[in-house]
């Protein structure tokens, strides 16, 4: 049996870090998996009003994490990971840096192998309103919502030489990562929900924005598509905060494939426990961390 946590959206909060490095500590799964957003903003971060993400990932992350694989030795899982939307790009090199370690694998863009499983990592999202850019792309085409902004409009925190942000699409990156492999027994870390589902609901119910009623599903056509189409055994995610609130479920099924959810927008830690080989059990816990005992910890979660 292949025990796995899934986690998203710790958005630099020590104290909930703190409480999945004790929860790993006393039962440790085979594998975690980090499903984005796992840095200070990149925003906040500009405006003096954050740790910078980098040195959180050195002062913080390394250090605390190399903790958790000394108590557990043999023990400590295999931790796979990608950034998400409020992850600045420009800390992606010191997140592959320190992946040398083993501490984690950095995984966007890549396919790596667990056992007898694939596991697929994909970090971009659709557009959104927010201004930070470095980890979106137009999905299926230029198209983008009303109240969103444009890949190619915002703020980078770094040139990505090679790649175009008016014609980059999600589309066009999946199908590079994927090709033509037999995804019926592959795992998919992504940031972003696949559209149209109870996993990417937002709070925009009637809104508008120049007289637009705004779509309250949020997430990846392309990603549903691909689950749609080549329906892999498993995929996980995060983004979207409130979805789980405003729907009721954390999870939700395309077909064969299961999709957990690991995004909350409460103070707890959201631990998604599954099996790779029973998927059907999964179970979402909500551990309120300690926050007295972890000085520094941030403040509300950002997008």
């Amino acid at each position: 049996m292949t025990a796995c946590f899934l986690i998203s959206d710790l958005h630099g909060d020590t104290a909930r870090y703190e409480t999945l490095f004790e929860v790993l500590r006393t039962d440790p799964p085979s594998a975690v998996f980090l499903a984005g957003d796992l840095l200070p903003s990149a925003l906040k971060a500009t405006s003096g009003a954050a740790q910078p993400p980098g040195d959180f990932v050195r002062n913080f992350l390394v250090p605390a994490l190399a903790r958790v694989r000394e108590c557990l030795g043999e023990r400590y899982p295999r931790v796979f990971l990608v950034l998400g939307n409020d992850d600045g790009r420009a800390e992606e090199q010191v997140v592959i840096d320190e992946a040398r370690s083993g501490l984690w694998e950095y995984v966007h863009g890549r396919r790596v192998t667990l056992g007898s499983h694939d596991v697929y990592g994909y970090a971009f999202v659709p557009p959104t309103p927010f201004l930070l850019k470095d980890w979106e792309r137009y999905d299926v085409s230029r198209y983008v919502d009303p109240g969103c902004v444009a890949p190619d409009e915002g703020w980078h925190t770094i040139d990505t030489p090679g790649e175009d942000p008016r014609t980059a699409t999600i589309q066009r990156d999946l199908a590079d990562l994927t090709g033509s492999s037999d995804l019926t027994n592959a795992v998919f870390l992504f940031h972003a929900p696949p559209y149209d589902t109870l996993l990417d609901r937002a709070a925009l119910d009637g809104k508008l924005v120049d007289h637009a009623p705004l779509d309250v599903h949020v997430g990846s056509i392309t990603i549903r598509r691909l689950i749609e189409v080549r329906q892999p055994l498993v995929t996980l995610h995060g983004h979207v905060h409130e979805s789980a609130r405003l729907t009721g479920a954390w999870r939700d099924r395309i077909g064969r494939t299961h999709c957990l959810s690991a995004a909350h927008d409460g103070s707890e830690l959201a631990l998604v426990r599954f099996d790779l080989e029973d998927p059907e059990r999964a179970v979402r816990e909500l551990i309120a961390p300690d926050r007295a005992s972890s000085p520094g910890a941030a403040g509300a979660p950002g997008p």
